[in-house]
């Protein structure tokens, strides 16, 4: 799908302004009064957004406060852009495809990734998100620098994980653990040499408990992409939300975010 600038978009699209309505229920973002406009679903000014809340650091509450994290930021700030309110729908991950099916809401801001069975249900916006699976070992450790080096090593990976499939076949023998915070132990107590896990991950676990004694010594060359997902035919909406993320990304707000919750800039 091309992007383009917010500002062409405006005028491709036809695009007329609307007062913005009060919204009842959920999470609400403010907007520009008066600059709302009409895109497929939305209708009446407000963008409502499917998302989790549960799911650290992309969408969750801190303690009792309010709904925030990555993803919920970059979804605020598209809604700026866009002169819409934005409402935050929280709705389980095994729901909110049903959900955008129904027309519950008009988009979900999840860290849903892009591939080719969504691709063939769903409309994507252009990937906000963009991740790379990781070797992770101590600092100390010279031994791995490439995935190729984790032949005879023991990795800790969740057997169900498509890290687990990545490090058997590089020749590891894999320790079986439950999850990220399992793994990261038996790293730090000398039980395995490695563990294979989403960039992302790492850098969130790094940003929260640095130093952490670990670090990244290998990365695998194809990328993870992660988007906004719409309904089929949702094609306007799309482009409107991609020239919105086209104008965040070149004032810096996108990498703002992202430095925010990892240390670095996962946008692009």
């Amino acid at each position: 799908m091309p992007r383009r600038r917010l500002t062409v978009l405006a005028a491709t699209l036809g695009l007329s302004a609307l007062a913005l309505t009060a919204c009842s229920g959920g999470t609400t973002a403010g907007a520009t009064p008066g600059a709302g406009a009409e895109y497929g679903l939305v209708s009446d000014g407000t963008l409502t957004v499917a998302t989790e809340g549960t799911y650290r650091p992309f969408s969750f509450h801190e303690g009792a406060g309010d709904l925030t994290g990555f993803d919920v930021e970059i979804a605020k700030a598209v809604g700026d852009k866009l002169g819409l309110q934005v409402k935050f729908q929280e709705t389980q991950w095994d729901a909110i495809f049903a959900g955008l099916d129904a027309g519950r809401f008009d988009v979900i801001a999840n860290q849903v990734s892009i591939n080719p069975e969504r691709q063939q249900k769903y409309t994507f916006s252009a990937p906000y998100t963009v991740s790379r699976g990781v070797v992770v070992t101590t600092d100390s450790d010279t031994s791995i620098s490439s995935f190729a080096d984790l032949a005879g090593k023991t990795t800790a990976q969740s057997l169900t994980s498509n890290w687990y499939e990545l490090a058997t076949q590089s020749g590891a023998q894999v320790e079986a653990v439950e999850g990220w915070a399992q793994a990261v132990a038996l790293l730090k107590q000398g039980r395995v040499d490695a563990t294979i896990n989403d960039q992302l991950t790492y850098l969130d676990y790094e940003k929260t408990n640095s130093p952490t004694g670990l670090k990244i010594a290998a990365q695998t060359d194809d990328t993870s992409e992660s988007a906004f997902a719409f309904k089929k035919g949702q094609d306007k909406l799309a482009a409107a939300v991609d020239g919105a993320l086209d104008e965040l990304r070149a004032d810096g707000t996108l990498a703002q975010i992202s430095e925010k919750y990892f240390g670095a800039d996962v946008t692009q």
